[in-house]
């Protein structure tokens, strides 16, 4: 009894400080990641259009595409609550663009009020005389990020448009909103709708973080933290990317390429965020049996370390996520010469892994960072202020954060520096690959 309360404990407090965002700028790394490549940087030209052209034109094939996700979902994805049968998207001709946009968030259980709006991001090379800026607002129903430096563009109807800009724009897109509030237990009217069960892990007050189960996937833990925590494993990481990459599947086989490339940027985001070793595991580098030792002392009343190490994952994810962000914007600036950027782009690895399925996402991308939590930790110590990462009284988060951390990692020894940038090289490697194998996954289909 007393151990199964202590891993509850354990299971929901190291999630109330995490981070609901990975990767800090999608957009950027997918832009480098495809720059050159044939599936994308080489694939003709798209023409803009609503989602309501592609929904209108296919309403029946979308009816039929959500029905047949929502009965893979019910035999593949462990711990999925059905959904309603209310929520069914239905062809009704009669309907107009919002109450059929409306329909079709609601069929997927996303955020109702979902953008979906018609943008372009800030990449290089794709400057274009006269174009007018969109606000954050318009484009995303969350508040804008801190340090984001994203900017973004309208695109109207009809326009053509570069394939990589359409996908590398649309890569952000679920940290916009699309996640936010699907619970039993949100402020929102369509989460009571969902029936998706109360927020297994968070603050459902805070509209940030209630997306973070579908953006993160613990599949590696070990099985101590299962069977007292059950809550840890519901997750829905595999459900986004099946309902989007076959969305993206069928606005390509239907003629509708700009909605196949937005939707497979939308796909490719759950398992971009899944590189990322804070998003696949609950504490990366700390061991079930130290979360059990440090949750007893908090049971006993001794609750120092315990907030000691949450706080302390929450600054290094942060400080992680800052220095790469930091990292992707000087070397863009520079032109892309980078051994990041040459990580990003590297191909050599996408044959290595096993062929896409519907178990990739877990038993190859969350597999693949999870185990390596431990190497990233250990360079984010040796090469990041202690303040950063050493220093519980130091909240990142809260603080802001630092926009010198790449002046102050150039302090440290050369070792030390190699060590972080050695890792950050090798998770770029990954976040590319699997963005390719991805999109070929996407591709494949729609050649048969």
């Amino acid at each position: 009894m007393h151990f199964r309360l202590l891993l509850l404990a354990l299971a929901a407090l190291a999630f109330v400080p995490a981070p609901a965002f990975a990767w800090s700028n999608h957009g950027l790394l997918t832009y480098w990641a495809f720059k050159d490549t044939p599936e994308v940087g080489q694939a003709p030209d798209v023409v803009v259009e609503p989602l309501d052209a592609f929904l209108r034109d296919q309403e029946q094939a979308v009816a039929d595409l959500l029905a047949a996700q929502e009965s893979w979902a019910r035999a593949n994805v462990p711990t999925y609550p059905p959904r309603p049968d209310e929520l069914a998207f239905k062809a009704d001709p009669s309907r107009d663009a919002t109450a059929r946009q409306k329909a079709f968030s609601e069929a997927l259980r996303i955020a109702a009020n979902t953008r979906f709006a018609l943008f372009r991001q800030n990449l290089p090379g794709f400057a274009q005389e006269g174009a007018r800026p969109m606000p954050f607002a318009e484009v995303s129903t969350l508040r804008e990020p801190a340090f984001s430096m994203m900017r973004f563009f309208r695109i109207e109807p009809g326009e053509r448009i570069p394939a990589l800009l359409a996908m590398a724009s649309s890569a952000d897109e679920p940290d916009f909103g699309v996640d936010i509030n699907c619970w039993d237990d949100s402020p929102s009217e369509w989460g009571k709708k969902y029936k998706f069960g109360k927020l297994p892990f968070g603050n459902p007050a805070l509209d940030f973080s209630t997306q973070a189960p579908f953006h993160m996937g613990f599949y590696h833990q070990s099985s101590l933290i299962y069977k007292a925590a059950p809550f840890v494993a519901r997750t829905y990481p595999t459900l986004r990317v099946h309902q989007f990459m076959g969305l993206s599947r069928l606005a390509f086989r239907t003629g509708h390429s700009y909605w196949g490339w937005r939707f497979a940027g939308l796909a490719m985001h759950y398992v971009q965020d899944l590189t990322q070793p804070y998003h696949a595991s609950i504490l990366p580098s700390v061991s079930t049996l130290r979360m059990i030792a440090v949750n007893t002392a908090a049971m006993a009343g001794w609750t120092g370390p315990k907030d000691s190490m949450v706080v302390l994952a929450s600054n290094r994810h942060l400080a992680f996520e800052r220095y790469e962000a930091l990292l992707i914007y000087r070397d863009t600036a520079a032109g892309g010469k980078t051994p990041l950027i040459d990580a990003l782009q590297g191909r050599t690895r996408d044959g290595v892994y096993p062929a896409w399925s519907d178990l990739y996402l877990r038993d190859v991308v969350t597999r693949e960072a999870f185990d390596f939590g431990e190497t990233l930790s250990a360079a984010l110590l040796a090469a990041f202020p202690p303040k950063y990462v050493s220093d519980p009284s130091y909240d990142f988060g809260a603080s802001g954060g630092s926009g010198d951390m790449i002046a102050e990692v150039m302090q440290r020894k050369p070792a030390e520096r190699a060590e972080i940038d050695g890792a950050v090289n090798e998770l770029m490697g990954h976040f590319g690959a699997h963005s390719r194998n991805l999109v070929r996954a996407i591709g494949t289909t729609r050649e048969r």
